[in-house]
């Protein structure tokens, strides 16, 4: 499907949804707020303010919308999501030393590293008590798992990415649980609030967390083919030492030679000049990339199938046409 860059489909999500994410930025601004620790809304506005796709807001909106809800709360359960979203990136910035997010210094660099950790904690409370609001103890269910599986994808790469033994499933796991989760909760839970059946819940789950995953694959190969797409310089995953998909498949065939490289690169953190080059040659010598980009879009094409079930709708079509859109950026 060919995707018309001028007016992409998440920017058609957001000219259907205005109104609805209008109100999610007004309620987001307000629960930022705080009397008593004004640092805590410098460091929240500084993340907010630099723009982003608000996707995941987006896709709990156009999930409630989708099922026919017709009350308040999908604008809760939006802005707990970003609030859940912001405070991932808030610590994961901490964790990963990180000194740019989308293209401006992260909060650790303009603030430090208790800051982010500390308002990052306040925004996920700030979830919490939006999604009580609802009255649904099951979006609470739903979005407090999401956040534990969140923490757990998270500590899992710390003792994985490192490693030459992780493999693909392990690769997966930790995808499902650092990105996909969110995306299937924020789903799953528009789902949920609009009463919808079980299976239409079912479906948007399976749609948020196909996406999800690919999503991530693509980001993790956009890190060796295209950074500037991510706001990232080629190469950041192997110079931080990241097993990511692309490497986790060219170190299952390399040879002994190779896999001293990707030993001394990787696991031990020797890194030479021109480490870089070799590494990618080798990608390309093992189709690493090309494998890596043919798995994206089958985790795409699942994310469509998922929709099938669901009612017949613009907002169907447009999802239908994001899952194209996160894979158009590697085609």
């Amino acid at each position: 499907m060919l995707i018309e860059t001028a007016h992409k489909p998440h920017e058609r999500l957001a000219e259907h949804l205005v109104a609805e994410m209008d109100a999610v930025n007004v309620l987001i601004r307000d629960r930022m707020a705080s009397k008593n620790a004004p640092r805590i809304p410098e460091v929240t506005a500084h993340l907010v303010d630099a723009g982003g796709k608000r996707l995941r807001p987006m896709l709990t909106l156009a999930a409630a919308k989708l099922c026919g809800y017709q009350g308040p709360y999908h604008i809760h359960l939006a802005a707990t999501v970003e609030f859940i979203h912001t405070a991932t990136l808030l610590h994961d910035d901490v964790v990963d030393e990180s000194g740019q997010r989308r293209g401006r210094p992260t909060a650790n660099l303009l603030w430090d590293n208790k800051s982010s950790v500390l308002v990052g904690d306040y925004l996920f409370s700030r979830s919490f008590q939006l999604m009580v609001e609802t009255g649904s103890l099951r979006v609470l269910d739903i979005l407090s798992n999401a956040s534990a599986t969140i923490a757990e994808g998270e500590v899992l790469q710390l003792t994985a990415a490192q490693d030459l033994a992780t493999d693909e499933a392990v690769y997966l796991q930790v995808v499902r649980g650092k990105t996909a989760a969110l995306f299937s909760a924020a789903t799953e839970v528009g789902g949920v609030i609009a009463g919808a059946s079980a299976e239409q819940v079912k479906a948007l789950y399976d749609f948020g967390d196909a996406l999800g995953v690919s999503f991530q694959i693509v980001d993790d190969l956009l890190d060796f083919t295209g950074g500037d797409a991510i706001g990232k310089n080629i190469g950041d995953d192997f110079r931080e030492r990241k097993l990511t998909l692309p490497l986790i498949k060219a170190i299952a065939k390399a040879d002994p030679e190779e896999r001293a490289f990707w030993s001394r690169t990787i696991e031990k953190g020797r890194q030479h000049d021109g480490d870089l080059d070799y590494a990618l040659g080798l990608l390309n010598k093992h189709n690493a990339l090309e494998e890596t980009r043919v798995e994206a879009m089958a985790w795409a094409d699942k994310a469509k199938a998922a929709l099938t079930v669901l009612p017949d709708d613009p907002i169907r079509e447009m999802l239908h046409d994001i899952a194209d859109y996160v894979v158009a950026r590697i085609n």
